[in-house]
């Protein structure tokens, strides 16, 4: 193997290891005891259930509820909104241009502009605030069409020698080649609105409303030293999102790396 691929190598190992540690860490500290970590007990301390037992269920699981319920609402209507618009810029439109334009556009940018339109829609402190306004996805809407620029037209030709509508190609024809896109577009969609912090505390201000990450958040604000409970909070937190990728890990990454090239 040459020198210059060992060396690639081991530099990447050594960043993937140190973005690991804060991570590793947490995991970690959820098991240990409640004080262990700020006594400096790390290592041969004895492990424990207590803090996952300890957690405030009272106020992370109306949130993780909430958070599973919105973030795959969002999700699978971004993919009944992305499809027909994909289909409809097929050939490159100018429209095309838009999409690539918002892909580029920070979203922390739009939060006041989109604060000041929810205000006038009095959807302030509203849960609709966290679904309207993601709805449609300009990623998704081009994650689809990648997938369908490469889709056989023979299939589509024929269908419409059959007499079939655009609604039947789109749901019998072309939905059924983008199950690998469609599929990876999901994951991403509810993961980018499962992982919402700054949004949902801006535009929402009854805690009842709060999602997952806002919940997570103000547990961290009251508890700044309980690295066990905060540990174990981020770990029951985030099984949803480690769930969907172990499961779809490989149709993502190959959608991508086939999809965005």
């Amino acid at each position: 193997m040459p020198r210059g691929t060992i060396f690639g190598r081991v530099i990447v190992g050594l960043l993937t290891i140190f973005a690991l540690l804060p991570i590793l860490w947490l995991a970690y500290s959820a098991f240990l005891p409640p004080n262990a970590a700020l006594q400096g007990r790390i290592i041969g301390d004895g492990y424990t259930f207590d803090n996952f037992v300890k957690l405030p269920f009272d106020t992370l699981l109306r949130p993780l509820l909430l958070s599973l319920v919105l973030s795959s609402f969002v999700a699978f209507m971004q993919l009944v909104i992305a499809l027909p618009a994909a289909y409809a810029i097929r050939n490159g439109t100018p429209a095309l241009g838009i999409f690539l334009f918002l892909l580029s556009v920070p979203a922390e940018l739009l939060l006041i502009p989109l604060y000041g339109l929810l205000q006038n829609l009095h959807l302030l402190n509203n849960p609709l605030a966290l679904v309207v306004p993601f709805l449609a996805s300009p990623f998704t809407v081009f994650l689809l069409y990648s997938g369908i620029s490469k889709v056989p037209w023979t299939f589509v030709e024929a269908a419409r020698l059959d007499g079939a509508s655009n609604l039947q190609i789109l749901t019998k024809v072309i939905a059924p080649l983008l199950r690998p896109e469609m599929t990876a577009a999901a994951v991403l969609g509810f993961a980018a609105h499962w992982n919402l912090v700054l949004y949902p505390r801006v535009v929402l201000n009854d805690s009842n409303w709060w999602t997952v990450q806002v919940a997570l958040t103000e547990l961290l604000r009251k508890n700044p030293n309980a690295w066990g409970t905060l540990g174990a909070a981020a770990i029951v937190t985030s099984l949803p999102i480690l769930i969907l990728y172990i499961i779809f890990e490989r149709r993502v990454t190959k959608t991508l790396e086939g999809g965005l090239k």
